[in-house]
């Protein structure tokens, strides 16, 4: 039996979709009810403030797994990103720490390593940048303190950029889909930062083998392509692909503190988890 807390947002739909192939019961947390193209019909869904859980108090014995993707989307909202990624985490554990459960999951991000240098590995001690990546890695230290002091089945997993079918339309790669679909004229940046893009199935998996993995309890774990590819390059790759759109570059500025370059080295996911992705990049775009 698992708790996705965030389950009705988009990874949150694909994992719960999955589970239930594997014959999991899954219950969902969120503030929001599912939109109708990601309600599912197996799952439980409780509509409850992730800082405010008396439904999920008292059923909280019954869960084995428990697996955090809640938080605020609009990450200028200082206020909001921090209750939700920081404070929410904490009351997630809070109630659960005295449970008998398997693993608790949390969703990083690769925000929490700041201006750390690329292919990023796994660390603590890099001071994040941006609000939404202090809040997260202070949800990760806290992990980390209660994997110590208490024995927490904690495993954090540090995600890059995820992407596919269903997406909400307030990431880079579904807003061009959009605004290509509708031959828009669209502002871009320069387009010349490196990012990460991976495929939402191969991200799941991945969630899916660290549940599974006694080894993985305790740490950090980059979840990544592990291959960058320019933003201007992916941008004109969905434009050949639909065959429409005009991106008009250099029109929105760098934000002062984006890391130029920004994927994560994978080997630990290989050697822990035994897994990689499988989906190349540009099928993965068609899909």
């Amino acid at each position: 039996h698992v708790l996705i807390a965030g389950g009705t947002g988009f990874i949150g739909y694909h994992l719960a979709n999955f589970l239930l192939k594997k014959k999991f019961i899954v219950t969902s947390l969120s503030s929001r009810t599912p939109p109708k193209i990601r309600k599912l019909k197996k799952v439980k869904y409780i509509k409850e403030d992730i800082n405010n859980m008396k439904k999920i108090i008292k059923i909280k014995d019954k869960f084995n797994y428990v697996i955090n993707l809640a938080g605020y989307v609009d990450h200028s909202n200082k206020k909001k990103t921090y209750d939700t990624h920081y404070k929410g985490c904490v009351s997630l554990v809070k109630i659960f720490r005295e449970t008998k459960l398997d693993v608790f999951l949390q969703v990083g991000s690769c925000l929490e390593y700041g201006k750390l240098n690329s292919p990023q590995k796994e660390s603590e001690g890099f001071k994040p940048m941006a609000n939404y990546g202090k809040s997260k890695f202070l949800a990760t230290k806290f992990l980390l303190k209660n994997f110590k002091s208490h024995k927490f089945p904690a495993i954090i997993i540090r995600a890059y950029q995820i992407y596919g079918p269903k997406q909400d339309n307030n990431r880079l790669i579904p807003i061009v889909i959009t605004n290509c679909l509708k031959n828009n004229s669209f502002y871009c940046s320069e387009g010349s930062q490196l990012r990460d893009f991976l495929y939402i199935n191969d991200f799941i998996f991945a969630i899916y083998r660290a549940l599974k993995c006694k080894k993985a309890i305790g740490k950090i774990i980059n979840i990544g392509y592990g291959k960058p590819y320019r933003v201007k390059d992916v941008i004109n790759k969905i434009k050949n692909i639909i065959k429409k759109g005009k991106p008009l570059f250099n029109k929105i500025e760098l934000r002062k503190d984006e890391n130029k370059i920004l994927y994560p080295s994978i080997t630990k996911a290989n050697k822990i988890l035994k897994w990689k992705p499988k989906t190349i990049f540009l099928k993965g775009l068609n899909k």
